[in-house]
């Protein structure tokens, strides 16, 4: 392993583990108790495939690894949806945990389940986008040598990767049994729309070819919607 990559490696496990325990004390202390059972589910549908993902693109694709761990956002506008998406994460998480702790309306356990299988297809499809797209980065920009992909789920919507992510981010108040955190992640729909107008801006000024398949790919997360 070459010393490059151990960083990239060690880096990606710091990150990893960060998250997990970020999670963990928004859900956990707000909750009141460690028998919130929808919290331990979410987190092992969201960390451990995240993991699995990780070690996957470690061999496969470390570059495309270090680009997914690169969140430094360059442009004023998109640290503000950086800023506006955490907060709501903050938000959805800590009344996620208030509603289990003071029953104020848990969904079902069916629900639960459901929201569950959404968010494993979600993230399917999420890994579908990886593979087709050795371009995708955590941060809007042109990078040298990059390439309009048109093939595949890139066919049917321009922004496959936002599809699976509302999906994801859309699932997530559902397995943790809060209408209310579903109504707060709600806000990610005007963020992604927000981010989507700005990068296919960056995108049609420096990537050849983007306008052309503009015109041919007419949708972009919905289709036949948006």
């Amino acid at each position: 392993m070459e010393i490059n990559t151990q960083k990239l490696f060690c880096s990606a496990l710091i990150k990893f583990f960060a998250g997990v325990l970020l999670v963990g004390l928004l859900l956990f202390p707000a909750a009141g108790s460690f028998d919130f059972w929808q919290a331990w589910l979410f987190m092992a549908v969201l960390f451990i495939p995240m993991f699995v993902a990780g070690l996957i693109l470690m061999k496969k694709n470390p570059s495309l690894l270090r680009k997914r761990l690169n969140a430094k956002e360059e442009q004023l506008e998109q640290k503000e949806v950086v800023l506006f998406s955490g907060l709501m994460f903050l938000a959805s998480f800590v009344i996620a945990g208030l509603n289990f702790r003071f029953s104020w309306l848990v969904l079902p356990a069916w629900v639960t389940i459901a929201g569950t299988v959404i968010f494993l297809l979600a993230y399917a499809l999420y890994a579908e986008v990886l593979r087709e797209n050795e371009y995708l980065s955590r941060t809007i920009e042109v990078q040298e040598g990059q390439k309009v992909v048109d093939t595949g789920l890139y066919g049917i919507v321009r922004h496959p990767m936002y599809m699976a992510t509302v999906l994801l981010f859309l699932s997530m108040p559902i397995i943790l049994g809060s209408i209310f955190s579903f109504v707060i992640m709600l806000v990610y729909l005007p963020i992604i729309a927000k981010r989507i107008r700005n990068e296919e801006q960056v995108l049609e000024e420096g990537l050849a070819g983007y306008k052309q398949y503009k015109e041919r790919v007419k949708y972009r997360i919905i289709p036949f919607v948006w």
